[in-house]
């Protein structure tokens, strides 16, 4: 359930209408292509991590597989990434609360940081409970569209007729052209992000490998059902011309499409689905920024008091960090402090390519390794051509970025944030004594 709900967060609730304004029914296609790295790179970090059960996952795999920087540099850009999006996630999510019950949102944003961080300190199955339940709702709210949604197309509700493709083709598939499919494509590249959790959970599961087995393999379905099926409904229902960049929950293209259905309170029920998408996705973020930090801890890569976890194996140092630090950028959030804040959201906007590039290129590296110690229960499908394929599609999704305004800051941001921490990296090993391209040794055919 972790592996649906990681996908459905408030972007797909918010932000679907940028990608179809900018490519229409065509933005089915960027869909696709973002879709199928996102199951490429499920792929290689099953394929990783049912040999190599880690809490950071990636991070680990990189020093394992391209050297000590590597895996330095991973573990803290994605730390980092993880942390500077706690406050906006707290902060979405107390405005809609702030506004239900006519309080401050400081005063949601609060309790909201204090139960979460409760939540994930008493142990990693109230974390496991939490987040079961948020994906559940989660899930059964699109699966409510996409049947009230077929039922629209079809004319079967009361009150409509048959609409079949006289939206869908109005303007034609590709009203844009290509160019308006890279526009699309730019909207959605990261949309599948959060599905890289569901590894570093994994580790602490009662049978890592059976785990993430089972949250690879329904990768493929979840991405078609829940992310095409939605956006095949809305466009189907929604001429393209009249979406864009969502406000509110009441611009929600799923708002619209309900309210064309009837549901009455469309609006404020988006509303309550988007709350608890944000909650998710911050419950969600404490937990992987905490267990990130105590890998980087363990390997000496970070300061060793979030090393030590307590009886449960829960590591309340670094539970503490992150929820620390959620309050410091809730505060950011709130008085706009100008460009540390921007630096850090345009970097972590950016950083999701880095992440998955690193774990392609750790996957290239240790697939020959990995056969070698232990049977692989997952394997990355045409090694290594679709490997390089991606990583091709990585080098052109960034060249794309560069021609946007806004993406190009966010690339450009996460460059100099890499590079800062890849000297970081390539100093922290020179200090312990040991070269920054020396690797992880990989367990033994015993222990994996």
């Amino acid at each position: 359930m972790m592996g649906l709900g990681s996908t459905i967060g408030a972007g797909l609730f918010l932000g679907t209408g940028v990608g179809i304004s900018a490519a229409g029914p065509a933005v089915l296609l960027a869909y696709f292509i973002a879709g199928f790295l996102a199951i490429l790179v499920m792929q290689m970090l099953g394929e990783m991590g049912t040999v190599i059960p880690a809490s950071g996952s990636f991070s680990e795999y990189a020093e394992h597989g391209i050297g000590r920087w590597a895996g330095f540099t991973q573990g803290w850009i994605y730390w980092l990434a993880t942390v500077a999006v706690l406050g906006a996630e707290i902060t979405g999510a107390s405005a809609f609360i702030g506004s239900w019950f006519d309080v401050s949102p400081w005063i949601p944003a609060a309790i909201c940081v204090a139960f979460f961080g409760i939540v994930n300190l008493l142990h990693v199955r109230s974390f496991g409970e939490f987040e079961y339940w948020f994906a559940a709702i989660k899930v059964l709210a699109i699966i409510a569209f996409l049947v009230i949604g077929a039922l629209l197309i079809f004319g079967f509700l009361p009150g409509h007729t048959f609409i079949g493709t006289e939206v869908f083709l109005n303007d034609g598939f590709m009203p844009n052209g290509l160019g308006g499919v890279a526009a699309g494509l730019l909207a959605v590249a990261f949309a599948f992000g959060g599905i890289e959790v569901v590894a570093i959970a994994a580790a602490e599961s009662d049978d890592p490998e059976k785990s993430l087995i089972d949250a690879v393999r329904t990768t493929i379905l979840r991405i078609s059902v829940f992310y095409l099926g939605s956006v095949l409904v809305i466009t189907f229902l929604l001429p393209y011309s009249m979406l864009g960049a969502a406000e509110s929950a009441a611009e929600s293209p799923f708002t619209m499409v309900l309210e064309r259905a009837g549901i009455p309170g469309a609006a404020g029920l988006m509303e309550v689905i988007i709350v608890l998408a944000l909650l998710s996705a911050f419950n969600a973020q404490i937990y992987a920024s905490s267990r990130m930090m105590h890998s980087l801890a363990n390997r000496k890569e970070a300061p060793h008091i979030f090393a030590h976890p307590n009886a449960k194996g829960v590591p309340t140092a670094a539970i503490a960090l992150s929820i620390t630090l959620s309050v410091v950028m809730v505060i950011l959030n709130y008085a706009d402090t100008g460009w540390l804040l921007t630096f850090m959201l345009n970097s972590a906007g950016a950083s999701l390519l880095i992440v998955w590039i690193f774990i392609a290129v750790s996957q290239l590296r240790l697939r020959p390794q990995l056969e070698a110690i232990h049977p692989l229960p997952i394997r990355m499908w045409a090694y290594p051509y679709l490997t390089w394929f991606a990583l091709l599609l990585f080098a052109a999704i960034a060249i794309l970025m560069l021609s946007d305004a806004t993406a190009r800051t966010q690339l450009l941001s996460a460059a100099v944030m890499f590079s800062v921490l890849a000297i970081a990296g390539v100093i922290n090993a020179k200090v312990r004594g040991i070269s920054p391209t020396s690797k992880l040794p990989l367990p033994t055919a015993a222990t994996a």
